[in-house]
């Protein structure tokens, strides 16, 4: 367990940055709460690569360098091209528009699974596939209790998403078809807010949490360990989504919501390489 004085600062001042992620470059990116899209670039630089006039949560990045941001200010998914150039991907279907869309995590094929969190305390979230081109559609309402950050098994095979008011993770199966299959809860994480989850190579998953302000990092048996905490909130500010960047890809990036800033620990482990289609 990292002392609070392992942590680096990466980037500060930003806007609530909520969501981060690594792009194909190495670069980091995340979001601000006026629409943001920031961009941390080689020596340390903070760029604003765009801003939507929304409220950005989770980013993810393909292989071109586009950005796809949730977009709560504006309830869809927003693209920003590495350019800047600013569009709508998707603001769910006719039947079930988007509330509030939180994180995503592509496939191997380009298909985006998009967790809407739904309003809290009504366990009525889904989560979305938007195919390449952006046909949308409901992927499955099975795991409704509040879906925040998610990201794909090691093989593709399933969907892991955190549920925060569940206080716990779920594995949402892939099938054949292209459906979801049945969720399963994975770990039990009551007495946080889980927000943000990152998995490891050999299975390990690490996760941000809103409250308390901590990181837990869970081995592939299952069993919870605290990470890093922070009981004074000074460090770790809401840290609520984390990700894998460097060299090695075993530096784990963290987004301090309260904090405005982005932090840096050593993991003690490779992340599993994320998935940058050709979208």
């Amino acid at each position: 367990m990292p002392g609070l004085d392992a942590f680096a600062t990466l980037a500060e001042g930003l806007d609530h940055p909520e969501g981060i992620a690594a792009g194909p470059d190495g670069s980091l990116y995340a979001g601000g709460e006026a629409g943001q899209i920031y961009r941390l670039v080689e020596g340390g630089d903070v760029e604003r690569l765009a801003t939507t006039g929304g409220f950005i949560y989770g980013v993810t990045i393909d292989a071109g360098g586009n950005v796809f941001a949730c977009d709560f200010g504006n309830a869809s998914v927003m693209r920003i091209s590495a350019g800047g150039e600013v569009s709508t991907t998707s603001t769910g279907t006719a039947e079930r528009p988007m509330r509030v869309p939180n994180f995503s995590a592509f496939d191997a094929d380009g298909n985006l699974y998009v967790t809407d969190s739904g309003e809290w305390g009504k366990d009525d979230g889904l989560v979305y596939r938007i195919a390449p081109g952006g046909e949308t559609s409901v992927w499955t309402e099975r795991s409704p209790r509040f879906p925040n950050g998610c990201c794909l098994s090691a093989d593709g095979g399933a969907l892991l998403v955190v549920e925060s008011r569940g206080r716990t993770i779920v594995r949402i199966p892939i099938e054949d078809d292209g459906s979801a299959g049945e969720p399963a809860p994975l770990v039990d994480l009551s007495g946080s807010q889980p927000d943000g989850v990152a998995l490891a190579e050999d299975g390990t998953m690490f996760v941000g949490c809103y409250r308390p302000d901590r990181l837990y990092r869970i081995s592939p048996d299952g069993a919870v360990a605290v990470f890093a905490e922070d009981p004074d909130g000074v460090v770790l500010n809401q840290p609520a989504n984390v990700a894998f960047f460097g060299d090695g890809f075993d530096r784990l990036a963290v987004s301090s919501l309260g904090g405005w800033n982005l932090l840096a620990v050593d993991a003690g482990t490779p992340g599993l390489p994320l998935r940058y289609p050709e979208v």
